[in-house]
């Protein structure tokens, strides 16, 4: 198996979940008010972790998906 940089698949994910986002935007499957509603969910889990040693990680991943939420990651395609 070809060995891949550490942070791989954290890109990966985040464009998959990037791409339903705005897929589910796009069809009008969810309003733009609930999606913003799971980033913020998403981003509030970061935001309160537990002490588990991981601080600044989990500070860095609120603050990527608070980027998405204001649309500095996230394009707007309409």
């Amino acid at each position: 198996m070809p060995m891949h940089p550490p942070d791989s698949a954290g890109v990966a994910a985040l464009a998959i979940c990037e791409a339903l986002l705005l897929s589910l935007l796009d069809r009008k499957i969810l309003p733009e008010a609930e999606i913003l509603g799971i980033l913020e969910d998403a981003a509030a889990a970061h935001t309160a972790h537990p002490d588990d040693g991981d601080a600044e990680l989990h500070r860095a991943a609120a603050r990527l998906i608070a980027g998405i939420r204001i649309g500095q990651i996230m394009p707007r395609r309409r």
